[in-house]
């Protein structure tokens, strides 16, 4: 990373780590014009830390985000806390860098029966440079028919829905196949943020932003994965949430069908 870089990444942490690009422009900033470019599907009941996490990475290339949805009205996530979009799907460039869905096993549900959003994903991924999700916004790209063939992961509990896509799952927190990138469950999102931008920029600038953002995670108790929680707290999580998982499951299979068609 050479000093221009640096100093540009060290204004964007001084400024918040949140900014989008027109609010850096608001400040006195303005994104590299030679930066990356972002496009990020916010939907509703979508978890916001999916998102947050992320974003937090993206926008510290100095690049262009952009935050896209069918309208521009503010979109809520599963915290109630909004998030408004920048564009619309009818707006968002198609030719960029990173095109990127949140999780939310909600929201990822309704979006897989979502014709509209399935098309725009379908589109974004025809052209972008890399197709990427986090979490259960890995069944989006699925049901779009984007991970046919494709080693993916997403969210422990419903990684057995991939193969209904003709997805290959793997048991990783980030998983890389050509183009497709996905991770896990809600925290891989700052893991899967750190290794796209040592893609588009180098190793050096994302141990950098990893510095800066104090990603050096020591967990209170190691219980982060069903093998490493246990059984008792596995099917108690499993049971509660069996409704929404089958809801899943049953979206999962009609999308299915629909590609077949």
């Amino acid at each position: 990373m050479n000093r221009r870089d640096f100093n540009l990444l060290l204004a964007a942490t001084g400024a918040g780590l949140l900014l989008n690009s027109e609010t850096s422009s608001a400040q006195g900033m303005s994104a590299s014009s030679d930066g990356p470019v972002f496009a990020l599907l916010v939907h509703p009941k979508m978890i916001l830390l999916d998102l947050v996490g992320p974003m937090t990475v993206f926008n510290m290339t100095m690049g262009k985000v952009h935050l896209v949805w069918k309208d521009k009205t503010p979109v809520p996530t599963e915290v109630g806390v909004s998030v408004t979009p920048t564009t619309t799907f009818a707006d968002c460039p198609r030719k960029v860098d990173v095109f990127f869905i949140p999780g939310g096993l909600a929201g990822s549900t309704a979006l897989m029966e979502d014709p509209e959003t399935l098309a725009f994903v379908k589109d974004m991924a025809a052209n972008a440079r890399f197709v990427t999700a986090v979490c259960t916004g890995s069944l989006v790209l699925g049901a779009a028919g984007v991970l046919k063939g494709k080693r993916a992961t997403t969210l422990w509990n419903v990684r057995d829905i991939l193969p209904t896509f003709g997805a290959i799952p793997v048991h990783d927190r980030v998983v890389e196949d050509g183009n497709i990138i996905t991770g896990g469950g809600t925290t891989a999102g700052l893991d899967f943020g750190l290794d796209i931008v040592a893609r588009l920029r180098s190793e050096d600038v994302a141990k950098r932003i990893q510095l800066i953002i104090e990603y050096d995670p020591h967990p209170p108790f190691d219980a982060g994965s069903p093998e490493k929680a246990g059984r008792e707290i596995t099917n108690a999580f499993l049971k509660a949430r069996k409704p929404v998982m089958d809801d899943a499951k049953a979206a999962a299979l009609r999308a299915a069908e629909r590609l077949k068609g």
